[in-house]
């Protein structure tokens, strides 16, 4: 395959919009359909922002930080660990859409539903693997195809969320909490067998 698309496939799949609707409906309830489209448009460009800095300085700035990949994949799976106890308690996440409605674009949508460890060490890895300035360029245009989908895929959400009414997206907003700790601990989990095979840089 080519390298737009192996990366367009491979960052569609990190990003999983189909799996962040339950998520970005419960956090959005309060909200009415204009302020809706308006949070998944911000929450796309947050995430389109964050992984295109990581694209061009990830490396150079991890290291400068002296934060290897593995303490930002901790951290991200410490923060989807609380997203997801949020969402284990519907009401809770229900409660948080409501008071920081204009927030939750920026945290946890942007980031780290979408612009998580995942995503962001698949940019970088591909952007390394890119030689030349139209392999480049394709890295850029998979990124940008995954976002469009992504966002076109929550700017829609609200039909699905007619369709799942409110049991139905209070139990896929359970099972969603429950995977989403379930990748927090994967994230971790990973992070530590890296550290336990290679030893901490």
């Amino acid at each position: 395959m080519s390298l737009f698309v192996q990366a367009f496939v491979t960052l569609l799949v990190i990003f999983d919009p189909l799996a962040a609707i339950p998520i970005f409906l419960t956090l959005t309830r309060s909200q009415d359909q204009v302020a809706r489209r308006r949070t998944a448009r911000i929450s796309v460009l947050v995430a389109a922002g964050i992984v295109a800095v990581f694209a061009v300085l990830g490396n150079g700035l991890l290291d400068a930080l002296g934060i290897s990949l593995q303490a930002l994949q901790v951290a991200g799976g410490v923060l989807l660990a609380l997203i997801a106890l949020d969402l284990l308690k519907a009401d809770c996440a229900r409660n948080r859409a409501g008071a920081e409605s204009g927030a939750v674009a920026f945290v946890p949508l942007g980031t780290p539903l979408l612009a998580g460890p995942g995503a962001i060490a698949a940019t970088m890895l591909y952007m390394e693997k890119a030689t030349g300035v139209s392999a480049v360029l394709e890295v850029a245009l998979a990124l940008a195809a995954a976002l469009i989908l992504t966002w076109l895929t929550l700017r829609f959400s609200a039909v699905i969320g007619r369709l799942l009414k409110d049991n139905g997206l209070n139990l896929v907003t359970r099972v969603m909490g429950l995977l989403a700790a379930a990748m927090a601990v994967q994230l971790v989990a990973g992070a530590v067998q890296y550290w336990m095979r290679w030893g901490v840089a």
